[in-house]
């Protein structure tokens, strides 16, 4: 009873549609994570004295430091991002075909 009712959901337009979208949707964020991170090891690898260069004049925090803590932050809100959309779109597109195929 249970794998006929999955097999009719992954049958579903719509739930391919809802598959394609999440899918696109994780690749573009895994996208912008993995140029953000490699552009920050390009940086590291062939402009050290960018990254060593202090934040304010005389300081002793270094631009290297500001962009690994952006990094970081950005991943937050990369993951913030897919969480929000998933429970406001995805979750209710799927509780909604599944209610449709239990009927």
């Amino acid at each position: 009873m249970i794998d006929a009712q999955l097999t009719r959901i992954a049958d579903d337009p719509r739930y391919r549609r809802l598959i394609r979208a999440r899918g696109r949707f994780g690749w573009i964020l895994s996208g912008i994570m993995f140029a953000a991170y490699f552009g920050f090891v390009l940086l590291i690898a062939f402009d050290k004295s960018f990254l060593a260069r202090p934040i304010v004049a005389g300081g002793v925090t270094s631009l290297g430091i500001l962009i690994g803590f952006a990094l970081i932050v950005l991943a937050i809100l990369l993951t913030w991002l897919y969480v929000a959309r998933a429970n406001r779109d995805y979750d209710a597109a799927l509780a909604a075909l599944v209610a449709d195929h239990r009927a």
